[in-house]
């Protein structure tokens, strides 16, 4: 069962993982392209439903939205932390925070509660979760440390922590906080995915050759262009937009953003070329090439997604389906023959 699933990039990865998967998603948009992809979807908003909706999951993921504690946000959620703690803790203990949550600034910031409303109620029904994999920005770390907490007097074993995308294949830096939890006695005690790739160190090229991991993918590998190019950030670093972020093709993407449309591509010697297509950004979150987007701010449905590679690396240690053994190509992932 997958809370707030998007355009679907952890589906695509159960999907491909051979799992059944349902989410439930309220933006239309991305309930379009979702459609589009054949995936299973439950419109609506996720505080209307709760376990007894969908009584047959035994695996609950769940990505609230993370604009309210991104940098680029508006920060309420940071503002709201220790709030959103206490919370976490009432919770725990019975306490029914609704009333409480409408109290909050930014609504949006209640809903990272949500996966934990669900966890609680299936446990009143008797029918617990075996596995819980939440994903969010870096900054909610502290918020999955007290879930994590709670989690634990309900007999899970939990492991959380801070991964880094271009250390999963994810031709991308990209940090998320991700929390997997095990209900005991189904398997082995949690434990994060160990990583496959080298972490990016800007200006350090990758090491070939002394190293066990395999060199991060670059956005010319994932992207299967030749040329040579350079990406230039839209975000500038104190409003300066001589100081705007720069990567070349063989290094890995920044963070793809909802803005991603906005990056100007150019040649090494400064010629402008067309930006990144929707199946090219797509591409440098691990979509298919071919994935269908579909609706409206296709840029905003492929920034809010997960990477459906990370994804398939956190969903194979979470359910003890053994060490990947697959390569970035005969994951599916990337599609080497991108026409522009």
């Amino acid at each position: 069962m997958d809370l707030f699933a998007g355009p679907g990039g952890l589906d695509v990865a159960a999907r491909d993982l051979g799992l059944p998967v349902s989410g439930i998603e309220w933006d239309d948009d991305a309930c379009a392209t979702r459609k589009a992809a054949g995936l299973v979807t439950q419109p609506g908003d996720v505080r209307e439903f709760g376990p007894s909706d969908f009584p047959n999951a035994t695996v609950l993921a769940g990505g609230p939205p993370c604009q309210t504690f991104t940098v680029a946000g508006t920060g309420a959620g940071r503002k709201a932390l220790e709030t959103v703690l206490e919370y976490v803790e009432r919770m725990g203990r019975g306490d029914d925070v609704t009333k409480d949550l409408q109290r909050l600034d930014d609504e949006r910031t209640g809903l990272v509660l949500e996966p934990l409303r669900w966890v609680l109620e299936a446990e009143k029904t008797g029918s617990p979760y075996d596995v819980i994999v939440l994903e969010q920005v870096q900054s909610v770390l502290p918020v999955w440390g007290a879930v994590a907490k709670v989690l634990k007097k309900f007999h899970y074993s939990t492991e959380f922590g801070v991964l880094r995308t271009e250390e999963y294949g994810v031709p991308q830096t990209r940090r998320r906080a991700i929390l997997i939890a095990r209900r005991k006695g189904e398997g082995p005690d949690a434990t994060l995915p160990q990583t496959t790739h080298q972490p990016y160190r800007k200006g350090v090229g990758p090491d070939v050759g002394s190293s066990k991991h395999k060199p991060w993918i670059s956005m010319g590998e994932a992207l299967g262009r030749d040329d040579k190019f350079v990406v230039i950030s839209n975000y500038g670093t104190g409003g300066d937009p001589k100081l705007r972020g720069r990567r070349r093709s063989d290094e890995p993407a920044a963070t793809v953003t909802g803005k991603i449309f906005r990056n100007r591509v150019q040649t090494m010697d400064g010629k402008e070329l067309d930006r990144f297509s929707p199946a090219e950004a797509g591409l440098l979150q691990t979509f298919p090439a071919d994935y269908p987007w579909s609706g409206q701010d296709v840029a905003q449905q492929i920034g809010n997604a997960i990477p459906p590679l990370l994804a398939r690396h956190v969903l194979t240690e979470a359910l003890g389906l053994g060490e990947p053994s697959y390569s970035e190509a005969e994951a599916g992932m990337f599609d080497f023959a991108v026409s522009r």
